[in-house]
């Protein structure tokens, strides 16, 4: 009686090259972030920075992309809005919004997504116990430091606050934030069960 050896477990590596593929995930994930700032956002505080799903779309991106892709499709909405594209929140567009205390938020989501999806790659890579939990950690410390770091500053520079009431007039956006990276993470889970070699892919090791 002969014994069959298991198949050797597949290991993980990073992608390198864009094919159309990537190139096609890049403007569908664009377009989703164009997509969710059409719904209306809700104006918080006397600076009137609304609170919209954007941010939710920009960590999805990430999460789902990886670093180098989230950040293009993040990167090319960005582009598209201040090259007249009526994409940003309400309806703006143009160069001009560099000059509301929008900007930092706006400047924040390329990097954003490029942070949370270097960290999701290695979280996908390295981790099969409580990923959606530190995937989650991974969109909240991108939030935090760098689209709330860059929104203070945006607000500072722009608004003309000084940092104590900036940090106070960003405040209220995260609860929406944080329901919002829960959100994420589900939709993320659910997509990298679905196709496993979105963010990384798996190749079977030589017997």
């Amino acid at each position: 009686m002969t014994q069959t050896n298991p198949a050797p477990p597949a290991r993980t590596v990073a992608r390198k090259r864009w094919t159309a593929t990537d190139l096609g995930l890049i403007a569908v994930f664009a377009a989703l972030v164009a997509a969710s700032s059409i719904v209306p956002g809700i104006p918080v505080g006397a600076l009137g920075v609304p609170i919209t799903l954007v941010t939710l779309t920009v960590m999805l991106s990430g999460l789902v992309l990886g670093a180098g892709r989230g950040f293009a499709a993040v990167g090319l909405y960005v582009l598209l809005g201040l090259a007249g594209l009526p994409i940003f929140s309400g309806g703006r567009s143009g160069l001009g919004i560099l000059a509301t205390p929008s900007a930092g938020y706006i400047i924040a989501f390329p990097l954003a997504a490029a942070a949370t999806g270097a960290l999701a790659a290695v979280i996908i890579r390295k981790t099969v116990r409580f990923r959606a939990l530190l995937l989650f950690v991974a969109t909240m410390v991108s939030s935090v430091v760098i689209i709330h770091g860059l929104g203070v500053l945006g607000m500072m520079v722009n608004g003309k606050l000084d940092f104590t009431k900036a940090f106070i007039a960003d405040l209220p956006y995260y609860p929406g934030d944080i329901l919002k990276n829960v959100l994420a993470v589900l939709i993320a889970v659910a997509l990298h069960k679905a196709f496993p070699d979105v963010l990384v892919r798996r190749v079977k090791q030589a017997g």
